[in-house]
């Protein structure tokens, strides 16, 4: 399917774009050409509103129409726009990151929960986010916490650049740092929360994900190994010998997983701190664990 953009005004190639996205079985046509024609023109939903009959620039046409080309060929929109919302912030994204997804900000609401229960969000803390990506888990944490400091780490360079600039640009980057390592082991802690959205799906179920995940999300950001679990192996031990006593490790597992990283955690010295959450899905999505006090 062709589309054509060209002189057509933003409203009309707001609604023609629907219509083809939606053709193409396109799960949300209206919000992915919403925000597409945002991209190309540069307006928020108000100045789209304002500007409807506006006509489209030969360029912003071809633009939307690579995108529109794109979209249906699998892309996600946030690939797309190379940004995506979390938290109610603004991240950039690149090649070697995960594209944050609403069931991690459990993970965000969880963490927070836990600091508040102990009456600790108001004094100095020192937060781990291990294998940071964009740094979403971290940056929204620091955004909340505003006595709080950060490191979050990763294996692939291109990744922790992405996360300083998403640090500099929402003005966490004197509170936030960043570090190559494999998880924790580059780190000394103490620590007195630890969060982690690691790898998590088995190495053989890579190739059934849907397109838009298999085929635009970094491969080492997904596969957990033979059974899903390498990584919460890894991070449970790193995680016991950098928490401070009383500490929390808040981290995001797949469907059908809670027991098994419960017992991971456990096998490693630490002890449930929670039931695991239930994301808007009611899939268990959060794992809580604590190291005792000496």
């Amino acid at each position: 399917m062709d589309i054509a953009l060209a002189g057509l005004t933003i409203d009309t190639a707001r609604r023609n774009l629907t219509a083809h996205l939606q053709g193409a079985a396109i799960e949300t046509p209206e919000l992915d050409a919403r925000l597409m024609i945002g991209a190309v023109t540069r307006l928020d939903l108000t100045g789209m509103i304002a500007n409807a009959e506006r006509r489209l620039t030969a360029f912003e046409a071809a633009r939307l129409k690579d995108f529109a080309n794109r979209r249906i060929g699998g892309e996600p929109v946030a690939r797309l726009l190379g940004r995506k919302e979390f938290w109610g912030l603004d991240f950039q994204l690149s090649p070697a990151t995960l594209v944050p997804r609403a069931d991690t900000e459990t993970v965000v609401e969880t963490a927070l929960d836990i600091l508040r229960t102990a009456g600790d969000t108001a004094r100095l803390l020192r937060i781990a986010d291990a294998g940071t990506g964009s740094g979403a888990i971290l940056l929204a944490l620091l955004h909340e916490l505003p006595n709080a400091f950060g490191i979050g780490t990763d294996i692939s360079f291109t990744a922790l650049q992405t996360a300083r600039a998403n640090a500099a640009r929402l003005g966490l980057a004197a509170r936030a740092t960043f570090a190559a390592s494999n998880y924790l082991a580059a780190l000394s802690g103490p620590f007195d929360l630890i969060v982690s959205n690691p790898p998590y799906i088995r190495s053989a179920d890579i190739t059934t994900l849907a397109a838009e995940v298999r085929d635009h999300d970094p491969h080492r950001a997904l596969d957990g190994g033979a059974d899903g679990l390498e990584a919460y192996r890894v991070i449970a031990r790193q995680a016991h010998d950098r928490l401070t006593p009383g500490g929390a490790l808040v981290v995001e597992v797949g469907d059908r997983q809670s027991a098994d990283v419960e017992r991971i955690m456990a096998a490693a010295g630490l002890v449930r701190l929670r039931p695991p959450k239930a994301d808007l899905s009611g899939i268990l999505r959060v794992v809580t664990a604590s190291k005792l006090p000496s």
